[in-house]
């Protein structure tokens, strides 16, 4: 008997991308905040990580806010890795804003304006407001359907029940249609929001578990409601600043979140948006969550951002500033002043400074490992441990590109695990900056424009193991 075979299918409704950190899923501290060696993703960097969860844990419990956190290190050593571990423990409610410093002199519009509308994104509110919903469990939906197409809009009835009580309700076009889009049958239990319209499935009522043979594992099963099948109940909606800002300032109103065509936004618009917001914190029906705002290569701020950062930090509303640098003592940009971090004094005086150390061998293996596993790479020990010797003498960003760069040289002498020969071939085909830097210095004449003086010669040399 020929074997039948189920054909895979994907669910496409996520798209799935492996980037730079992907494989980042928090920042893997244990409950008492001690940094665990390898854990969601984060391998080493145990000071700056425990530093980090120390900042997170302030932050959820709504303690600091207009507060600034500097991560300071070489390149490679995992600052975004650890802003993203950040983002991704502060769960969907606290609101994650992250921009590149370079991202705010490409806009068309004024530096201070994206720095503000920046800062409005990371500061979320809670809004709360009582509802009247409609809920209980299916008896029946019965639809009368005209005989002619087009003859007749559809009619119908929907009978709901709870533990206490059965109503009959008459359908309209509408809630028609939109109980067909949810796929509701007579046994799941649903809400209807009275004053919108809108049908939530909450899942299916026990008593109806065993109607089918086989259930998928995203079905839930709940009790039949009690009570009233009306209820008045508290729904919190979260939304950040800048959401309210865009929605009173533009013609389209909320359209242009989606366009992006946001545009500056009047000072007035912000004036009366923050005293209505004060209202509602007043009446108890909203509250402020201050969220985290990453500036990542923050050194390429000019003088008049910095200046803008100092005021803004100061703000009633200020949510947790975090940035990451990777220069040493350079120039201020827009000054000819040098100052640590390319930061003015001034502004480094206010921040927090968690530095991050190079990755030790044994750590670049751990490292290189997951990467593997989430580029779902198969690789042998011998060529792991050359990889790792390349990231020591190169650099940990370069041994991880030759990963995915190695599986195609394995795929192409029709192998299924990463040998040494795979390795080496890539290393040969792509270069790292020192042996780019070197063969540059060797043939400099052939270049165009080449004015590379001694000088420059002895920096190359230097970079040149």
């Amino acid at each position: 008997m020929a074997e039948l075979k189920l054909s895979e299918s994907r669910d496409l409704t996520r798209i799935e991308r492996i980037g730079a950190h992907s494989h980042i899923r928090g920042l893997g501290l244990d409950s008492s905040l001690e940094p665990r060696a390898v854990s969601e993703g984060m391998v080493g960097q145990t000071a700056a990580r425990k530093a980090a969860g120390v900042i997170l844990q302030m932050i959820k419990d709504g303690k600091i806010a207009g507060r600034a956190v500097l991560l300071a290190g070489q390149p490679g050593t995992g600052k975004t890795a650890i802003a993203m571990g950040m983002a991704k423990s502060l769960g969907l409610e606290t609101p994650f804003a992250m921009i590149a410093g370079s991202e705010l002199f490409s806009l068309e519009m004024s530096k201070t304006e994206a720095l503000m509308q920046a800062f409005r994104k990371a500061i979320g509110v809670r809004i709360k407001e009582e509802t009247e919903v409609i809920e209980g469990e299916v008896v029946e939906a019965q639809i009368d359907r005209p005989a002619v197409a087009g003859a007749a809009s559809k009619t119908g009835k929907l009978t709901l029940k709870t533990t206490e009580m059965e109503t009959v309700y008459d359908l309209g076009a509408k809630m028609i249609e939109a109980l067909g889009k949810e796929k509701v049958t007579s046994g799941d239990v649903i809400a209807i929001d009275k004053a919108s319209g809108k049908i939530t499935k909450l899942g299916r009522s026990f008593s109806r578990s065993r109607d089918f043979d086989a259930t998928g594992p995203q079905l839930k099963f709940l009790q039949c409601p009690d009570g009233e099948l009306q209820k008045r109940k508290e729904v919190v909606h979260c939304v950040t600043l800048h959401e309210i800002d865009v929605i009173n300032s533009r013609t389209q109103g909320f359209l242009a979140l989606f366009t992006g065509d946001t545009g500056e936004i009047r000072a007035e618009v912000r004036e009366q948006i923050d005293t209505k917001v004060a209202e509602w914190r007043e009446e108890g029906k909203a509250e402020i969550v201050p969220g985290v705002l990453f500036i990542d290569e923050v050194h390429m701020l000019d003088i008049e951002c910095f200046s803008f950062l100092n005021r803004a930090l100061e703000n009633e509303m200020a949510p947790i500033l975090v940035v990451a640098t990777n220069r040493g003592i350079t120039t201020i940009r827009g000054t000819n002043y040098k100052s640590p971090h390319g930061i003015p004094i001034d502004l480094l005086d206010r921040l927090l400074i968690i530095s991050t150390q190079p990755y030790t061998e044994d750590e670049i293996r751990k490292i290189l490992d997951i990467r593997c596993q989430e580029e779902d790479v198969e690789m042998s020990e011998g060529a792991k441990h050359l990889l790792t010797k390349i990231g020591v003498e190169t650099s940990l960003r370069y041994s991880i590109h030759l990963i995915t760069a190695a599986a195609l040289a394995c795929q192409k002498r029709k192998g299924k695990i990463v040998e040494l020969e795979d390795i080496n071939r890539v290393y040969h085909l792509f270069l790292d900056v020192k042996r780019s830097t070197q063969y540059l210095m060797e043939y400099q004449n052939q270049y165009m424009f080449s004015e590379t003086g001694e000088g420059d010669e002895d920096e190359a040399n230097a970079m040149v193991p």
